[in-house]
């Protein structure tokens, strides 16, 4: 029987491992040759990138390491309470996340991809932590998104403006709808043991109390971290954006930009999307939202393409090379 269970690893750690990796791999280059305007987009980088804009354009590329350095931090704050790990193992577990989030509906798979560089025992609780980073960064986004719909609803009056389709009159109850759940978040988050005595008192769910139970260690001065953390992080994924669309001559303020972007960003969040269509979603919210202040839509597209590329493909095509040499089950 033990040597059963011995060869299951084996199993999974040399030959599951190594074909998840490289289906991984192949997965995000076929989600790149499926983009529609791939090519308008590439060519107008390639012309931006050496001109007056090109300090711009690798200060992009710089704080994507701040970008998936802050998160990594995140992780690793999460999970001093189970089981420590060094920043360089939580940097190599986020962007694992990165590669399987890519490659599943809604990125659910960035749990499973960050839970592969914990302790088998622990990793059910990893689940619950990881829910719990998610959760201070969508109050972040929530957050910041309802101040973008402020400033649109602010300073867009024409009566028969539109946004994405909606009336202002829509746009005002999705600002209502998005404060509500972002109160609602923020109570929950806050008093994370209601939540683990909710789900004990519910059949179907109280077996896994135990493993969330872990949540009820945090108090407010780590939750706040976590906040400032996501915070921090969110800010130099704003910032990206505008050097960016700068980079590609999309005309517009750093103010209007900014929170263009903010409304960018809480769409993404609310909306479904699948792997496959996540790009091309993206695309079409940023040149709907942006084309309110620039008629530049090859820019806005090639921005929307090169943000993505840099921040989410790039780190998922490292993941994917990290995962290959990965031992999913650790030898005892």
């Amino acid at each position: 029987m033990f040597r059963t269970g011995k060869n299951i690893k084996i199993f999974f750690n040399y030959i599951v491992g190594p074909l998840l990796g490289l289906w991984l791999f192949y997965s995000l280059y076929k989600q790149v040759k499926a983009q529609p305007h791939l090519q308008d987009s590439i060519q107008l980088m390639r012309q931006n990138l050496f001109n007056t804009h090109g300090l711009k354009f690798w200060t992009v590329v710089l704080l994507t390491f701040v970008n998936w350095g802050l998160e990594a931090k995140k992780w690793q704050t999460l999970l001093k309470k189970v089981q420590h790990i060094s920043y360089f193992t939580s940097f190599k577990a986020v962007l694992s996340g990165v590669t399987l989030s890519l490659n599943t509906p809604n990125r659910i798979g960035e749990y499973g991809g960050r839970i592969l560089y914990v302790n088998e025992g622990n990793r059910l609780k990893a689940i619950a932590l990881s829910i719990a980073g998610s959760i201070s960064q969508l109050i972040i986004t929530i957050f910041m998104g309802c101040g973008g719909l402020v400033f649109i609803i602010s300073t867009y009056s024409s009566p028969s403006a539109s946004l994405m389709g909606l009336s202002f009159f829509w746009i005002k109850i999705l600002l209502f709808i998005s404060s509500f759940a972002l109160l609602v978040l923020l109570i929950f988050f806050f008093r994370l043991s209601w939540v683990i005595k909710i789900i004990e008192k519910v059949p179907s769910f109280s077996r896994f109390a135990a493993y969330i139970s872990v949540l009820e260690d945090f108090d407010a001065k780590v939750l706040l971290r976590l906040l400032t953390l996501s915070f921090l992080r969110y800010i130099v994924f704003v910032l990206q954006y505008i050097l960016l669309l700068q980079v590609l001559d999309v005309q517009i303020s750093w103010m209007q930009g900014f929170w263009i972007i903010t409304i960018l960003f809480l769409v993404l969040a609310i909306v479904p999307t699948f792997a496959i269509a996540d790009l091309g979603i993206r695309g079409k919210f940023s040149t709907e939202l942006l084309s309110l202040y620039s008629a530049n839509t090859i820019g806005i597209i090639a921005t929307t393409f090169g943000i993505w590329f840099i921040n989410l493909f790039i780190p998922a095509v490292v993941g994917s090379i990290l995962i290959i040499g990965i031992k999913i089950f650790k030898e005892k």
